[in-house]
């Protein structure tokens, strides 16, 4: 095992995986080395999720897994979204804990690095204190996750939206937004490393800039980003909030070339009333124009979504209003979840009455729609011609994503024959699966894109 050497697991969202990168780049900057064995590692960190049940379950088996197999020498740092919550419950849970560190400082792993290291610790060290993630320390470490030619830049971090059901302004506290000219400085040097795709993150882009005084952030943002790294291919924007899609930023999207038709923008549910027990913006008009507005300015756009099945009150009529909704969207893509119980939530008093089983159904009724629904648009696009960011190859078959696709989380077009991973080449659709692309290679000459 060499001395300054670590092992670091991230798990959870894209915008914790941003973090676990920043903390690598860190710890590399101050002379240590990651490692894939854990086993040869001085340090292990796990940057944990808190954010349901599930996630947190498989929290505490990776902690506990690294803390039944550490050796004498090695320190087991907790950190993440689970620490920020539980700091003293996961100490307690999951013995060999040697260092809890929460979201709001992640920047100081050095520092609690050194501390474990220097001197014996009989009792767990805790760095949880409460000033932001985001906004202070810009120098430090650059604020973003790269895989492969795609890079997830983080723009905020925190919450103010009064969600009933979400523990993430409890974890993360407010939103605190970052300069733009941080932002861009980061764009530059992802481009110059050869990033093709910048995706832009944060509990909610769409408020980017409210606390630094900008009305329309995001919008600013987004023209500042394309004029500025105009030789980056495309930029990605995710997690929108309901309301706050504004015309400024879809004239935006429409008009910047390098700005996707792509939105995520995670409406949770259809029904006013459900809406509005979540605490959610419950205008339902406000989302059927906005869609509508977005259509009409992006025709190719490609929209995501994601619902929550089984929320405390959420009736038969209520659910059936959803699966409606979704029946009449026809989304591109669309997520479930199951309500998950959350202590503390302004939602916790309405308790969780709905049944397991209810739940369960409801949610595979849902998935079955959207399944059908994601097949009858992908077959929509056989016999036309999308660009296609080449991700891998295999035995004669590259695997890439179209501009449909979000890292990780979307689908992905299997192209046969070989294209040089990180080229953006044309595509021909020639068949389609319910979330899934096939296609061929298009000589440039032939082209006739979509």
């Amino acid at each position: 095992m060499s001395k300054n050497t670590f092992h670091l697991v991230s798990l959870g969202c894209a915008k914790n995986t941003v973090d676990s990168d920043s903390m690598a780049q860190l710890l590399q900057q101050d002379g240590y080395s990651p490692v894939e064995d854990p086993s040869k590692a001085s340090v292990l960190i796990v940057n944990t999720c808190g954010f349901i049940g599930p996630a947190k379950e498989e929290s505490y088996k990776v902690l506990g897994e690294l803390a039944q197999s550490k050796k004498k020498n090695q320190v087991l740092i907790a950190a993440g979204c689970l620490t920020q919550r539980y700091g003293v419950e996961v100490a307690r849970k999951v013995p060999g804990i040697d260092g809890i560190l929460g979201t709001r400082r992640w920047m100081d792993i050095v520092q609690v690095v050194g501390e474990l290291r220097k001197s014996k610790h009989p009792q767990p060290i805790y760095h949880l204190p409460e000033s932001p993630t985001v906004g202070s320390d810009e120098r430090d470490a650059l604020r973003v996750s790269v895989a492969g030619t795609s890079a997830y830049i983080k723009v905020a971090d925190g919450c103010r939206r009064p969600c009933a059901f979400c523990a993430i302004p409890l974890i993360k506290g407010t939103a605190v937004s970052r300069p733009i000219e941080s932002i861009v400085n980061e764009a530059r040097i992802l481009r110059d490393n050869g990033a093709r795709e910048l995706v832009l993150i944060a509990q909610d882009t769409t408020d980017y800039g409210h606390d630094l005084g900008m009305k329309d952030g995001l919008a600013i943002l987004l023209e500042q980003l394309t004029d500025a790294v105009p030789d980056v291919d495309w930029i990605r924007i995710m997690y929108a909030y309901p309301g706050y899609v504004t015309d400024r930023l879809i004239e935006a999207m429409a008009t910047r070339k390098q700005a996707l038709p792509y939105l995520d923008m995670p409406l949770q549910h259809a029904h006013p009333k459900t809406l509005y027990r979540m605490k959610r913006p419950s205008n339902m008009d406000w989302v059927y124009k906005t869609l509508a507005k977005m259509r009409a300015a992006m025709p190719d756009i490609a929209m995501r979504t994601t619902f929550i099945v089984g929320y405390p009150g959420e009736t038969d009529e209520e659910f059936q209003a959803l699966y409606d909704f979704m029946q009449e969207i026809r989304f591109d893509r669309a997520g479930g979840f199951q309500f998950s119980f959350e202590p503390e939530t302004t939602s916790a008093p309405l308790g969780d009455p709905i049944p397991a089983s209810v739940k369960q159904e409801r949610y595979n009724r849902l998935m079955e729609l959207q399944q059908t629904i994601s097949l009858q648009v992908n077959q929509s696009y056989v016999g036309k011609t999308l660009d296609v960011l080449v991700e891998g190859y295999n035995d004669g078959i590259s695997i890439g994503r179209s501009y449909r696709d979000a890292p990780e989380i979307d689908g992905v077009v299997v192209i046969e024959g070989k294209a040089n991973v990180g080229d953006i080449v044309p595509v021909r659709i020639t068949g389609a699966l319910a979330y899934d692309l096939t296609g061929v290679l298009v000589e440039e000459k032939s082209l006739i894109r979509l």
